[in-house]
């Protein structure tokens, strides 16, 4: 996991659980999180196989400096609960949070922190120890996703489906994530939403894939819109997205360095007995120094400033 006061996930990497050398690679990237995925990256005759790989790759790479999860397949398959029987009894130490997709209400939920809590109990791991990261990829779980939000205290963060949840609206198109006719951002809603409950909860909200590994602007105009929402990070499904994501997901130097002025000044001044200080011409109350706590945390976890 991140040594910092902030647990950075700009950038969430999808792996292949059934590629070896690509979760090596990834285990070396500068991805804040990497995923090891079980459910739609591999085909349904190898999802058994690819289990093994995933346990040995968790326990023989270093993932110290970034937080490693991995996707189950969903509850409504026969997969998912030897998904997490077999890699958590095997791997479970190496594991930070396990991504739950096609979340549909906070009984999923429930039903996965049940299993997952006997199989921790059984392999002499923390209680607990093991966070969920919930998938919001159809129109019920959409329409739950601030009661799935809060259903749990493992929960790590709200990650949106894009793929998913086009082809549960009945989306025009075969591209995930990309209309770039529609007059305006297509996802505003849908990630204002998941980034509402997920907030409301205190945990990140993570923006789903972008498809076309050939357009970095696309990509990068994605994770903006994104970012503007207030979400914290993005799905990367190539190692080329990933230095966009960290970039755009991370606060502006300049910002940064006003933030941590505006927050040092502040706390001078609460140990002078003011209500209120001056920053650069601007008075900053207690609201704005709550805004720039935030981001100079995140500035400070990212090595932007001391």
């Amino acid at each position: 996991m991140l040594m910092s006061d902030v647990e950075l996930r700009r950038t969430q990497l999808a792996t292949p659980a059934s590629d070896v050398s690509m979760m090596e690679s990834a285990a070396d990237s500068a991805a804040d999180e990497v995923f090891l995925d079980l459910e739609d990256s591999v085909a349904p005759n190898a999802k058994v196989d690819a289990r093994d790989p995933l346990i040995q790759s968790a326990v023989d790479y270093d993932w110290s400096d970034k937080i490693l999860s991995y996707r189950i397949n969903g509850i409504d398959t026969r997969w998912w609960y030897d998904d997490i029987i077999e890699v958590i009894g095997q791997a479970g130490e190496f594991i930070d949070d396990i991504i739950v997709p096609k979340v549909k209400a906070p009984a999923d939920v429930h039903t996965i922190e049940n299993l997952l809590r006997e199989v921790e109990k059984n392999n002499d791991l923390e209680i607990g120890g093991i966070g969920l990261e919930p998938q919001i990829e159809d129109g019920e779980g959409m329409h739950n996703v601030h009661a799935i939000a809060n259903s749990t205290d493992r929960l790590s963060s709200v990650i949106f489906g894009p793929g998913d949840y086009s082809a549960a609206m009945g989306t025009p198109g075969l591209d995930i994530g990309q209309f770039p006719e529609y007059p305006g951002h297509y996802w505003h809603h849908a990630l204002s939403e998941v980034n509402a409950a997920a907030k409301s909860a205190g945990v990140p909200a993570l923006d789903g894939p972008y498809a076309d590994i050939e357009d970095p602007d696309g990509f990068r105009d994605s994770a903006e819109r994104a970012n503007m929402i207030g979400c914290d990070g993005k799905w990367a499904i190539h190692p080329s997205q990933i230095e966009i994501a960290n970039e755009v997901f991370a606060p502006d130097p300049e910002v940064a360095d006003r933030a941590k002025r505006i927050v040092d000044a502040y706390a001078e001044a609460m140990e002078e007995g003011k209500g209120a200080v001056s920053v650069d011409g601007q008075m900053v109350d207690e609201a704005t120094n709550k805004m720039a706590q935030e981001i100079a945390e995140k500035a400070r976890a990212a090595d932007l400033i001391e």
